[in-house]
Order: structure tokens, then C-alpha cells, then sequence
């Protein structure tokens, strides 16, 4: 197992700034996703750690050891791309020696261990495939025991996932977590999917423009988002303006208890599934009139207008109310984020 930091990672191309000042520590055995949108510099930075590319300024440390100096074949880091990128040309056990032969490791050494990386990745009985014969999923599988097999010390992921649709995307991304934790290989993913971060991270760095706005655990991220752009980037959310004064958070739907007080006016940021809704006789302090509503599955979208104010609400199915009705609504401010009026 290997600890991975980056220190002050800078880079441009073409006088523009991809990267502006990267620093991120990855701790043995964990799985970090880099989460952001195209075009943010987060398969650069994967590049500049494996050795592709290199940095402007800053530095890269495997155990605590700079690696800049160290060349890409030697530096103890593999990349597994979108694509794949198999050899068509070789069989799939062909295809996950690759490496092993590259490094000239012993042909009987080499054979033991990729007849244990295809036991590892199921795929029994597909040896002799070329990847044309393969699906999407089974490809996959062929570029992670090809990268495992030469045991590296960091596992980088560019997109794993973005080729495979609906359940079989669901499948390989429960494949590789309980891969990961089986071999408890130092692991970053990069991903621009929300959801993917969230579910398979034990931390998550918001990258955004090239920098890293927020870095900690997946709850952390989405609960208590650092800047607006972080909460922003994470879908469906509510936004409350109002002022605060004497842990009072004043505002167009009412006034709220609140423990904040770092500054008098702003935002309060509000998740959908945070906020609670129940029939008019019961008694939040606060009423609502259903807008919309939209039917997804176990869950409802609700549009609420409160005083003129329009929120969003996310609920179980078994709540269920028709546009026009009067709702009791409750909101709690101490679950609110706050974000200072710009």
C-alpha cells in the first residue's frame, strides 16, 4: 500500500491555466474521487501523477518520496483510460500479461499470475477472446486485471464507467469498489458523476476550473458544501434569502432558529430531501401550496409556494399530495448551509 500527495501542482497549456495549484493527499488504501465537469483538468492530473505529463510547478510524492524524476515505466503508478485500450490483436490473457512480459517476468511467473488475475476478475472461460468477442463490461475487467497485475502501488481510474449503460454500470461499479478494498490499493477515480463519487469514495475532490474547491468526505460534500459553486454542482437544492441576527435567520417564508452567526446576510442553501411536508392540520408554524408535482418511482418532486417563495421538496411515495393542496411544511435552519450575499 502507498500514500500519494500532490504538493502545489500547477499547469498550462497554451498560456491557459488547466491546473492552478493542486494539492491533494490520498492516504493507503483509500479510493478518492476526483469529481468535476469536463474540462476541468482532471485527467491531467491524473497524467502528471502517473508520469505523462509534467508539471509546471508543484510535486508529486509516493511515501512521502518525490517520483517527478522517476520515468513512467518505472514510476509504480498504472492508468486505466475510458477506452480501454486493449490490444486487438491479443487474447484476454494475452492482452493482462502485457505488462508482466514488457517488465520480462519469468513466462512460468507471468502465467501464474495472470490465470490468478482472471480468477480475481471473472473471467473464467474467456481466455483464448479477443476483445472483440467481449462485451463492454468484460473489457473493463481485461483493462483492470492488466493494470493490477503488475501490482502498482496507486490504481488510477479515468472514467471507468462512462462506456457501460443502466446495469451494467451499476454491476462493474460494485465490482471495482469491492475490488479496491479487496486489494486495498491506493485508488483515485476520476468521474463528472455525481452519484458515482458519492457511492464508491471514501473522500471526494470537487474539482472545478482547476482547482480543488472542496476536499473530505462524501457526506461532508454534499451536506455541507464549502462554496456555493460545490453546492451548485450537486443538482437540486434551495436557496432562502434572508438576513440573521441573535441566531434569528429572517426571511420572505418566515423567521427560524438558527446556531449560525458568521456573518448578517445571505443564503441559506436547503436540500430537497431535507425538508418535510405533511397535511394542513398539522401544526409546523408554516404553510404551503402545492405548485407542481412530478411522480418518480418511490419518490415525489413537489414545488411548494410558501409566501410567494417557491421551494423544492423530495418525498416518499406514501406522501402524496395534489397540485393546489395546502401543505404543512417544516424546515429546519440548522441543517442549512450558509453562503455570505455576493
Amino acid at each position: 500500500m502507498s500514500r500519494l500527495e500532490l504538493k502545489n501542482i500547477t499547469k498550462k497549456f497554451d498560456n491557459k491555466i488547466i491546473l492552478d495549484n493542486i494539492n491533494l493527499v490520498v492516504e493507503e488504501g483509500e479510493m478518492v474521487s476526483l469529481l468535476g465537469p469536463s474540462g476541468c483538468g482532471k485527467t491531467t492530473t491524473l497524467k502528471i501523477i502517473t508520469g505523462l505529463i509534467y508539471p509546471d510547478n508543484g510535486d508529486v510524492l509516493l511515501n512521502n518520496k518525490s517520483v517527478l524524476a522517476v520515468p513512467v515505466e518505472k514510476r509504480e503508478t498504472v492508468i486505466v483510460f475510458q477506452d480501454y485500450l486493449l490490444f486487438p490483436h491479443m487474447t484476454v490473457e494475452e492482452n493482462i500479461g502485457f505488462g508482466l512480459k514488457m517488465a520480462k517476468v519469468d513466462k512460468k511467473v507471468r502465467d501464474k499470475k495472470v490465470k490468478e488475475m482472471i480468477n480475481l476478475v471473472r473471467l473464467n472461460g474467456h481466455e483464448k477472446k479477443y476483445p472483440r468477442e467481449l462485451s463492454g463490461g468484460q473489457k473493463q475487467r481485461v483493462a483492470l486485471a492488466r493494470a493490477i497485475a503488475v501490482e502498482p502501488k496507486v490504481l488510477l481510474l479515468d472514467e471507468p464507467f462512462s462506456n457501460l449503460d443502466g446495469r451494467l454500470r451499476e454491476n462493474m461499479r460494485e465490482f471495482v469498489c469491492e475490488l479496491q478494498k479487496q486489494l486495498k490499493i491506493t485508488t483515485i477515480l476520476v468521474t463528472h458523476d455525481r452519484e458515482e463519487a458519492l457511492m464508491t469514495s471514501d473522500k471526494v475532490a470537487v474539482m472545478l476550473e482547476g482547482k480543488i474547491r472542496q476536499f473530505g468526505s462524501p457526506e461532508e460534500i454534499y451536506k455541507k458544501p464549502a462554496t456555493k459553486d460545490v453546492a451548485d454542482f450537486f443538482g437540486e437544492k434551495n436557496y432562502i434569502k434572508g438576513t440573521i441576527e441573535n441566531n434569528i435567520f429572517k426571511s420572505r417564508i418566515g423567521n427560524f432558529k438558527t446556531t449560525f452567526n458568521k456573518f448578517s446576510k445571505g443564503k441559506a442553501m436547503i436540500r430537497p430531501e431535507e425538508i418535510e411536508i405533511f397535511s394542513k392540520d398539522v401544526d409546523t408554524g408554516l404553510l404551503g401550496k402545492i405548485k407542481k408535482k412530478k411522480f418518480a418511482g418511490d419518490r415525489m418532486y413537489y414545488n411548494i409556494l410558501i409566501n410567494d417563495v417557491e421551494i423544492k421538496c423530495i418525498t416518499k411515495f406514501n406522501k402524496n399530495y395534489n397540485v393546489g393542496d395546502m401543505v404543512s411544511v417544516k424546515i429546519d435552519f440548522n441543517d442549512a448551509v450558509f453562503f455570505k450575499e455576493e
